[in-house]
């Protein structure tokens, strides 16, 4: 039977991807609601100033476009992010010789993503970066030295999404209509790409 990577395994392996004086990107991937912000943002406070998080939730297409596009009540489906500019900053953060690479971030108390609010220092080794489809999107995978993807309890990662529709002003009857509803669409989509992860996480360390 297969040991179940602690949390300080992990540390221990982003800390082999953190080489000085190189530039190198772990993905975190995983379903709506699996826990992958929660793990990539302890793997970043382990490692401290060397690695740098940027999530793919802060190229959310912001709720006006949404709107336009009428695809507001999908949020969160792969057409409602900017999935080309994602993959164009992935280029940058491992190319680039600016001194320093601004990311966007996604503010959930006002539900829109923030241009420029994540400062990427050139002598950062790590970049760890998470989202629902960094193995879904082709352009994305090449740009990622290793990929995780997190694979928690159904029933559980459902709590999770349906509480937090709550919390940012759902009705009960809302909530659980987009759980049941587009993000169990994501989430079976997402989770038909896990074999091609580098390593799978069955339960959140």
């Amino acid at each position: 039977m297969r040991r179940e990577p602690t949390f300080t395994d992990l540390v221990a392996r982003a800390d082999a991807l953190a080489v000085p004086g190189r530039r190198r990107i772990l993905g975190i991937a995983g379903a709506p609601g699996a826990g992958k912000s929660t793990l990539a943002a302890r793997l970043a406070a382990a490692l401290g100033d060397r690695a740098a998080l940027v999530g793919l939730d802060g190229f959310h297409l912001a709720q006006a476009e949404l709107d336009r596009l009428d695809r507001a009540e999908r949020k969160g489906a792969p057409d409602t992010f900017d999935a080309d500019g994602y993959v164009d900053l992935l280029r940058r953060l491992r190319t680039s010789t600016d001194k320093i690479v601004y990311a966007p971030e996604f503010r959930r108390e006002i539900e829109e993503p923030v241009a420029n609010a994540v400062p990427v220092p050139r002598a950062v080794p790590l970049v760890i970066t998470e989202g629902n489809y960094l193995l879904v999107w082709p352009a994305v995978r090449p740009l990622l030295d290793e990929v995780w993807y997190l694979d928690s309890d159904p029933e559980l990662r459902r709590k999770r999404l349906f509480d937090r529709h709550v919390a940012y002003g759902r009705t009960a009857e809302q909530a659980r209509d987009r759980t049941d509803g587009s993000d169990e669409r994501n989430a079976r989509l997402v989770a038909s790409t896990a074999g091609t992860a580098d390593l799978v996480l069955r339960a959140t360390p």
